[in-house]
């Protein structure tokens, strides 16, 4: 899944680190199709040979790849450091994969992204201007979305894709409102979670329950939540205004 919906070569590298980080403890030998040990002093057979070249191998790939990451992370550090010089502030739109984060951005800005539903369908992060009529400027950013249990060397390979998260000014925690509650609040725990872990400090994150076109009208909604309709345009003008306000948050005009 990741490596079909990888686009930008900075996608690919994660992707690419996380299947050889899959792969290399899971490389053995087949058995008698190789041969074993030596029984001499100082000798070995083709086969143990053949699997530590390949382990090394893996190691200096993942090395070389790591070093490309680091590189398009420096690029990117300067494109953010770029951005502050603006005063803009930046939004990451985060949750739950399949949640519509990527539907949300669109229907925002007509980025013009992937939206599907379907599993990890954002691996990328993109980001976009939004101008809302009373003239407020927020730079929005679509991220991956998380999963329950995604195993930690994953979450190490997109490091630079969730590195988004950690220096946004504010949180868009967007849940899939359509689903029973027992599913939203297990999905939302799985974000916050992963937020706390990501960010390390307290930013202003707006609650949105998404896809409520589709929810059940008896549905409970906790109060302070927003809820919207990404792909319809149900109550986004009641999501901009509460993030015009969390935008002036903090300034006066002088």
């Amino acid at each position: 899944i990741f490596a079909l919906h990888a686009v930008t070569g900075e996608g690919k590298l994660q992707v690419e680190i996380a299947c050889l980080r899959y792969t290399a403890p899971r490389l053995t030998g087949k058995g008698k199709e190789l041969s074993r040990l030596g029984g001499g002093i100082g000798t070995r057979g083709p086969g143990e040979s053949k699997l530590e070249s390949d382990r090394r191998h893996l190691r200096r790939r993942i090395a070389a790849l790591e070093e490309e990451l680091a590189e398009m992370e420096r690029t990117r550090r300067t494109q953010r450091a770029a951005r502050d010089k603006k005063s803009i502030k930046n939004a990451a739109i985060v949750g739950y994969t399949n949640s519509g984060k990527s539907t949300l951005l669109n229907h925002l800005t007509a980025a013009g992204i992937l939206a599907e539903n379907k599993l990890f369908a954002t691996l990328d992060p993109t980001t976009r201007l939004l101008t809302t009529e009373n003239g407020v400027e927020v730079l929005l950013t679509d991220t991956v979305g998380f999963i329950d249990r995604l195993p930690h060397h994953l979450v190490k390979a997109f490091k630079s894709t969730l590195d988004e998260l950690k220096y946004a000014d504010i949180i868009i925690h967007l849940t899939d409102g359509s689903e029973c509650v027992e599913e939203i609040q297990r999905k939302a725990a799985v974000t916050d979670s992963l937020i706390e872990e990501l960010c390390g400090e307290d930013k202003p994150i707006l609650r949105v329950y998404n896809k409520m076109d589709n929810a059940d009208s008896a549905q409970f909604v906790p109060a302070g939540v927003i809820e919207i309709s990404a792909k319809t345009g149900m109550g986004i003008g009641e999501f901009i205004a509460k993030l015009e306000e969390t935008v002036r948050g903090g300034r006066r005009r002088v």
